[in-house]
């Protein structure tokens, strides 16, 4: 189907890239797999995927670098796959942009599952009509993934960002409890969906200058939740 998403796969393990491929493409998804960064960057210059599974053990490139790259570039959903198993390399992962940590061994299904989460309410979706949305003096072009600032300053969004931000402007002024949180964005309960979230908050808060300790826009209602406290308006 040409119009099925498309996933990258970058791995140097041939029967992992023929594992994902398999399971992702008997799942009604297209895919390209890649075996060093330098054959998947050049890739790039003439696809889009939709999402990218990213080893971080690659043998031409630092896979961390080349996540926190994509985040800041593409809209593609990013998911590492590693297997570094440790709570600091998922943490670093998550800041550098990541929108999921998958670790090996892994259930081929799971990344499936884990991929159609990530897709199933993607930033690009307008049901209100428009791909921009306006609030304090800020503006979000969910379109083009950029954020601009009330002084004019163009700041890039990673689909992780853009994601949870379209999720708190679709409903300003009302609180938005951890359930609702996994429920819009994806994701599997517990610790590691928290701490991804707070990691997501914290880069969103960071590129609209909040100050964590007060912060305008996106307000902490601990033990509830968190509320967007600004009215939005769409074009």
């Amino acid at each position: 189907m040409t119009d099925a998403p498309l996933i990258a796969i970058l791995d140097d393990e041939p029967d992992i890239r023929r594992l994902l491929a398999a399971a992702l493409e008997d799942a009604g998804f297209r895919t390209a797999a890649f075996g060093r960064a330098t054959e998947f960057e050049a890739a790039l210059r003439r696809m889009t995927p939709d999402a990218c599974l990213i080893d971080l053990g690659l043998p031409d490139r630092d896979g961390l670098a080349l996540v926190h790259r994509l985040a800041t570039e593409s809209g593609a959903a990013i998911i590492i796959i590693s297997g570094r198993a440790q709570v600091q390399d998922r943490v670093t992962g998550l800041e550098l942009g990541a929108d999921d940590y998958v670790t090996k061994p892994f259930d081929p299904a799971e990344v499936v599952a884990r991929i159609r989460a990530r897709l199933r309410k993607p930033a690009r979706e307008a049901p209100r009509g428009g791909q921009i949305a306006c609030f304090s003096g800020w503006s979000a072009d969910f379109d083009r993934y950029l954020l601009h600032s009330p002084e004019g300053a163009e700041t890039p969004l990673s689909h992780a960002e853009a994601e949870m931000l379209r999720m708190f402007l679709d409903s300003p002024r009302r609180l938005i409890s951890r359930a609702q949180m996994l429920e819009t964005l994806g994701g599997t309960a517990g610790d590691s969906f928290d701490r991804a979230m707070d990691v997501r908050i914290s880069r969103l808060r960071t590129k609209l200058g909040e100050d964590p300790k007060n912060p305008r826009l996106i307000k902490t209602i601990y033990g509830a939740g968190y509320i967007f406290l600004s009215e939005v308006g769409w074009g």
